[in-house]
């Protein structure tokens, strides 16, 4: 049996420090839950985390047992957003942030797996959140993205860059909610290593 690594086989997930691309993102099914505040401090974010991952590799274990299809849980990602935009690139206050936590699964994950994964978590010690986590398609369409390797906080001067230099000069205009790819897991990578995919939905300016 052979496990496809999405990482690898999806040019959505593909991107190079330094150089910002314009890349057509198709539609994308997430295991999703939403949260507000702090990332670093909130409870909220774990407990979020806490509720995704086990109902994810529920999922991959029903793919590879009964469809025969495996394939490796796909980096963890996330939707970022303000009243502010300008928290993420001047004052980063990220106490002012809304969020949506999401692990995406492949297209051949249907709504009755899902279900009976949920179902099978939810059976025994549930986690806290576990009633927020939700299946849904996410349409992003044509983004601008780059790679950015390095700590979190230093992540405004990239975004100041593709807000107000790349997108507009392009010929685009900032449309849908910042997005970041963790290619790395925040909680074991020292903040210097840390490889990020930095993506912001765009549309064309008529």
């Amino acid at each position: 049996m052979t496990r496809t690594d999405f990482k690898k086989t999806l040019d959505s997930y593909r991107a190079k420090a330094g150089q910002f691309r314009v890349v057509e993102v198709p539609p994308m099914t997430y295991l999703m839950i939403d949260g507000h505040g702090d990332p670093n401090s909130s409870q909220e974010f774990a407990d979020a985390l806490q509720a995704l991952y086990p109902v994810a590799y529920k999922l991959k274990f029903a793919s590879k047992l009964d469809l025969d299809r495996d394939y490796v849980v796909t980096p963890l990602e996330g939707l970022w957003w303000s009243t502010n935009m300008e928290t993420f690139t001047v004052a980063r206050d990220k106490s002012r942030w809304d969020w949506t936590a999401m692990l995406m699964v492949p297209d051949w994950i249907t709504g009755e797996m899902y279900d009976a994964a949920f179902a099978k978590v939810a059976a025994k010690n549930p986690p806290a959140a576990l009633e927020r986590v939700r299946l849904e398609t996410l349409e992003e369409g044509r983004c601008v993205q780059t790679l950015h390797v390095g700590s979190f906080d230093d992540e405004a001067e990239v975004l100041e860059r593709m807000h107000h230099e790349f997108i507009p000069e392009s010929g685009h205009a900032m449309t849908g909610k910042h997005h970041e790819i963790y290619f790395s897991d925040f909680r074991k990578t020292e903040p210097a290593k840390q490889r990020t995919v930095l993506r912001q939905p765009v549309a064309v300016i008529a």
